[in-house]
């Protein structure tokens, strides 16, 4: 006999259902979370069957301890996208209502019916696990440190316009400027010796005295000015800007060499280190989303399809659309897009892909993700046959096809 469960999960308790076979409710129940939430669990479903095997469960996340231990216990569990979730539920309450157990009767109803159709959630190492929490946390504050130099920029073009001079606002340039002289009036007192000093503790290196005298040129420069007291306060503000960007850079390079660390002890990296395009920050966040659990896509087509690269067609009638994939992982699809957009210049190949998808009327983001689809496909070959990247082996047959 089996049982299906559905499972919907909230900040501080999990709502479940168990159906059998029929469809019948056999129990529901809301669980605390931790501990007592998974005891609970497992008392849950022993009253009707014996072996873990024989539980297939339906939830929205792949993610978090809770759900964690029911694979860990032998569960079948299915990561369900929301989206489709929000489809099984219209089919089943017309009326748009919607409550967590009614969530979880779904997700039961959905494991029962339809499972053969979602993921299975996989067995990733710890290593591979570990990766994409370091690759994701690396990207999460490259994502916060863009929006705090966003509001930097927007600052700065207020009061300081000739501060938009400066290059990169997260750069060592900018920093140790902004960081000695925040307001225009302090800018235009800076020597060369200060600037010099000021850029240098900020990590340049390189080139300083022809930076000095840039920075320098730029600072006196005529420009507009605002009120003292008004440019007074944005100065206070802007410091506390830059403390917060140049901390966020500390940060960012120190969980880069974590997650270096982390993916050059990865059995596959060397593999995925060698398609052109993947370096180790890539690399790894690649490699994370993806996981490594060697049976997790049955073949290319569906790495491809959970990356997000290969396209839909929406057709009826006379009328066919192909579109990029909405619902996909959102992490992974940007990665991938950067991958192809590094590809295109250390890889022949990959050039001539590219511009091929250009002349054939792509415009450079589709061309790109058609480039990104084939680049999935041939990492799930390089992957699956334990074999590293080979220029002609990836792209050699489109040569033979273009002589």
């Amino acid at each position: 006999m089996q049982v299906f469960v559905g499972h919907d999960w909230a900040e501080d308790h999990h709502d479940v259902e168990v159906r059998d076979g029929e469809g019948r409710r056999l129990s529901r129940a809301r669980l605390p979370e931790g501990v007592e939430g998974v005891a609970r669990f497992h008392a849950l479903v022993a009253e009707h069957v014996d072996d873990p095997a024989e539980v297939v469960v339906a939830t929205e996340t792949d993610r978090g301890l809770f759900v964690g231990s029911l694979v860990a216990a032998g569960y079948e569990v299915y990561a369900v996208n929301p989206l489709s979730v929000a489809r099984y539920r219209e089919r089943h309450v017309t009326s748009g209502a919607k409550s967590d157990p009614g969530d979880a009767a779904t997700l039961a109803e959905l494991a029962r019916t339809d499972r053969h159709h979602h993921r299975r959630i996989a067995g990733d190492s710890e290593r591979a696990e570990a990766i994409k929490v370091l690759a994701r946390a690396h990207q999460s504050l490259i994502w916060t440190r863009q929006r705090q130099v966003n509001q930097l920029r927007s600052t700065l073009r207020e009061y300081y316009p000739a501060a938009l001079q400066l290059g990169e606002l997260y750069g060592p340039d900018a920093l140790g400027v902004l960081t000695a002289a925040p307001t225009p009036s302090l800018g235009r007192t800076l020597s060369r010796k200060r600037i010099a000093s000021a850029i240098a503790r900020a990590g340049r290196q390189r080139r300083l005295e022809e930076r000095v005298e840039q920075i320098q040129a730029a600072l006196r420069a005529e420009q507009l000015a605002a009120p003292a007291v008004v440019s007074e306060a944005m100065g206070a503000s802007v410091a506390a800007l830059v403390a917060v960007i140049a901390e966020l850079n500390n940060q960012v390079a120190r969980l880069e060499e974590q997650l270096a660390e982390g993916f050059d002890q990865h059995p596959d990296a060397e593999i995925v280190r060698s398609l052109p395009g993947l370096g180790t920050v890539l690399g790894a966040r690649v490699l994370g989303e993806f996981g490594d659990d060697p049976n997790r896509y049955s073949d290319a087509k569906a790495r491809k399809n959970y990356a997000g690269t290969s396209p839909i067609t929406k057709a009826s009638g006379k009328s066919r659309v192909v579109l990029a994939r909405y619902a996909r992982n959102r992490r992974l699809s940007d990665a991938c897009y950067l991958w192809a957009f590094a590809a295109i210049t250390a890889s022949p190949g990959a050039r001539a892909y590219y511009d091929a998808r250009r002349t054939g009327g792509d415009t450079h983001n589709r061309a790109l993700r058609a480039l990104a689809n084939r680049l999935v496909g041939i990492l799930h070959g390089c992957l699956g046959h334990h074999t590293l990247y080979d220029e002609h082996t990836a792209w050699g047959h489109r040569e033979q096809e273009a002589a």
